[in-house]
């Protein structure tokens, strides 16, 4: 309570720099799939918000005093309440999936992208290796200069390569949805092996220009959506199907440093 009055107490002052801050940052991530311009000005505003931020808070907090009225008698409900398992705290998850199937989400994954990307290439250019090659082109500078023809041939460099850079993305793909499942609500499988690849489609969109300026000139983003739609069910449900391991969560800390000499809640799987 305030020393001088005691109906009143002093709260930090109301302010609109955080939403303006937030806005700046919201412009800026927005730029990134539309124009350079709209970053720029996003950062502005963030530079702009976080200035006036600060001096909100420094040298001295702004404060400002608020009437308080005493509050009468409360009455107790009537209402249980179910109680959390016994422990000295609780924290979401308290069971993961094993980082192993992550990998082998990944790879399903990885299959089911490739079955989709060989699809593309036979429809649209008369042959699989043709995905492959472009793939490899963001790392293959002969397979970047090469014209459409040499991208529809057979190449072992390509093929190496291209696998390569296929797994590697996959598999860590794949561990990412093992280690994010757990905290999506129940039921949300499905939704996250749709809504991420969309995402994820619109942030290789706005990089691969960068990335790999020879698939950027010649993909089919219709199919390359799709691809990445079949890699996030397949991965997505592979992770989902596969049982769960309890973490140290829910143990007391003596027991998880083993100061204490007491049986365990239960026995933790490693990851």
């Amino acid at each position: 309570m305030n020393e001088h009055d005691s109906a009143s107490i002093l709260v930090p002052a109301p302010t609109a720099w955080p939403v303006i801050a937030a806005l700046g940052m919201t412009l800026i991530f927005a730029g990134l799939v539309t124009h350079m311009a709209v970053s720029i000005v996003g950062a502005i505003v963030l530079f702009r918000a976080s200035v006036g931020w600060w001096f909100d808070v420094l040298p001295e907090q702004k404060e400002e005093l608020v009437s308080v009225t005493p509050a009468g008698h409360i009455s107790r409900s009537s209402v249980l309440v179910d109680h959390l398992a016994a422990s000295h705290r609780a924290q979401v998850p308290a069971e993961v999936h094993p980082y192993s199937t992550g990998v082998w989400g990944g790879l399903a994954g990885a299959v089911a992208m490739a079955i989709v990307a060989m699809l593309f290439g036979l429809i649209s250019q008369g042959s699989i290796w043709y995905p492959i090659n472009l793939l490899a082109a963001g790392v293959a500078r002969s397979l970047a200069e090469a014209p459409g023809e040499q991208l529809r041939q057979f190449s072992a460099l390509g093929l190496i390569a291209g696998s390569m850079i296929h797994l590697t993305i996959s598999i860590l793909v794949g561990l990412l949805y093992a280690v994010s499942l757990p905290m999506f609500p129940s039921g949300a499988t499905w939704r996250s092996g749709l809504v991420t690849p969309v995402l994820w489609s619109g942030l290789v969109a706005s990089t691969l220009g960068f990335i790999n300026p020879t698939l950027n000139a010649r993909i089919d983003w219709t199919w390359f959506v799709a691809s990445q739609i079949a890699f996030g069910l397949a991965a997505s449900q592979v992770v989902a199907r596969t049982s769960k391991i309890s973490t140290m969560e829910n143990w007391p800390l003596a027991v998880r440093l083993e100061i204490e000499g007491q049986d365990k809640p239960e026995e933790k799987s490693g990851l």
